[in-house]
């Protein structure tokens, strides 16, 4: 992989274990975090473990999809893991099926790790 060093953002998709007031059979929840990287690889390296810690130890592999985006060279000041956005869906889809609903539609101008 290209080094490109630099701030990337990565979207992550996580599954969550059942919660008793859940009402549709999946809990999904769409983060995005910002992190210095020497490349995109490195940066979804960073957030899946990141991830994984955030559900704390929920789970060895947390993030169900990953995207990553180089933002720039410099951002300033900020603390690697930071969250941007969080947004939680429930939902009778599984994990695979979800993905390819909602964010892997064939319609998306991107490449495959």
């Amino acid at each position: 992989m290209k080094t490109v060093k630099g701030i990337y953002s990565v979207r992550c998709v996580i599954r969550w274990p059942r919660r008793p007031d859940q009402k549709r059979k999946y809990l999904y929840e769409e983060r995005i975090t910002i992190w210095r990287a020497k490349n995109i690889d490195d940066a979804i390296e960073k957030a899946e473990l990141e991830a994984c810690r955030y559900m704390k130890g929920g789970s060895k592999k947390a993030a169900e999809g990953v995207q990553a985006y180089w933002l720039s060279d410099s951002l300033g000041n900020f603390r690697n893991g930071a969250e941007l956005f969080s947004l939680f869906r429930e939902s009778d889809l599984p994990p695979g099926k979800y993905l390819t609903h909602y964010f892997l539609s064939g319609n998306e101008r991107s490449r495959s790790a």
